[in-house]
C-alpha cells in the first residue's frame, strides 16, 4: 500500500521517560505510526547485551499518545528484539535510537547501548539510526537536533540503507544557525586510556570506579567523525556489524593454518 505510513520503532538506552526519547519521538510523530519499546530505566555502556539469564518483562505504558508505547526491563538490543518478534505484526521501516545524551563517536560506538540498537535493527533487515547529542546533561537543549534527524530519517525512509549497515549520527552541541552541515565520515581512531580510581567504603573495604582519558590518534584527519563534531558539522558514519578484518584474510592465510 503506497499510501502507508511508515511504521517507526523508538527505542534508546538512557530509558524510556528521557528527555532525549521524548524529543526524537515528537519528530517521529511526524513522519509516520510509532511504536516505543525502551528500557525502563538507563542502559547506558551496555554494548549489545542480551538478557539470557533472568526474566524480561514488558509493561504498557501511555505518556507519549503513540500507536503503542512499552517499557522494558531489558537491555536496548532486548527491547529492538522484543519489538519485533512479540510486539509489531510487521516489519518497522525504519528503527530509530536515542536522542542520546552525550555522543558516540569513534570506539565509543563498541559500548553503546544506543548504537547497539540500531545495529540491532540493522540484523533484523530494518534501515536503523541511532542518534546523539553532545552534551551529557539531563537538562540539554534538543531543539537544533529536531530538524537535522528528521531530514535523515526522511532520506532514510526514501533511499534504505546498504545490507546489514545503519547509521550512527552524532549532533555538535551548537545551536542550528551555528551548524555548518553534514559530513558523511569514517570513525576516527580513539581509544580510552583507562583507569581504576580506588576508593575505600566506611567498613575500609576498597571499591573502584572506572576513570580514564579519551585519546584520539587521528587528530590531523579531516574524515573522521571527531573532527566533523569539534568543528561545528552533524557526523553520519555507516555502521556495519559484520567485524571481519576482511584486509588481514590474505596475510592471516599465508600462515597455513
Amino acid at each position: 500500500m503506497k499510501n502507508r505510513k511508515p511504521l517507526i520503532l523508538v527505542t534508546n538506552d538512557d530509558g524510556v521517560t528521557a528527555p532525549g526519547i521524548a524529543a526524537l519521538i515528537e519528530v517521529m510523530k511526524t513522519l509516520g505510526d510509532v511504536v516505543i519499546v525502551a528500557p525502563d530505566k538507563a542502559q547506558s555502556g551496555m554494548g549489545h547485551a542480551i538478557t539470557i539469564n533472568s526474566t524480561l518483562r514488558i509493561n504498557k505504558i501511555k505518556i507519549y499518545n503513540v500507536k503503542a508505547e512499552y517499557s522494558c526491563t531489558g537491555t536496548p538490543v532486548d527491547c529492538v528484539k522484543f519489538a519485533v518478534n512479540k510486539i509489531m505484526h510487521r516489519k518497522p521501516d525504519l528503527c530509530v535510537s536515542g536522542i542520546n545524551h552525550g555522543t558516540n563517536m569513534s570506539i565509543n560506538v563498541i559500548y553503546s547501548g544506543t548504537m547497539s540498537a540500531a545495529v540491532e535493527g540493522a540484523i533484523e533487515g530494518i534501515p536503523s539510526i541511532g542518534f546523539s547529542l553532545s552534551d551529557n546533561s539531563i537538562d540539554a537543549d534538543f531543539t537544533a537536533c529536531k530538524k537535522i534527524i528528521k531530514s535523515i530519517a526522511l532520506k532514510v525512509l526514501k533511499n534504505g540503507l546498504p545490507e546489514g549497515v545503519c547509521l550512527n549520527v552524532n549532533i555538535p552541541k551548537l545551536k542550528s544557525e551555528l551548524i555548518k552541515g553534514v559530513k558523511v565520515c569514517r570513525q576516527a581512531k580513539a581509544v580510552w586510556i583507562e583507569k581504576f580510581d580506588e576508593r575505600h567504603d566506611p567498613n575500609g573495604q576498597p571499591y573502584y570506579w572506572l576513570t580514564g582519558k579519551f585519546e584520539n590518534f587521528d587528530s590531523k584527519e579531516k574524515d573522521t567523525d571527531i573532527w566533523a563534531l569539534e568543528n561545528g558539522y552533524v557526523s553520519v558514519v555507516p555502521t556495519q556489524f559484520d567485524m571481519t578484518a576482511h584486509k588481514a584474510i590474505s596475510e592471516i592465510s599465508k600462515w597455513k593454518l
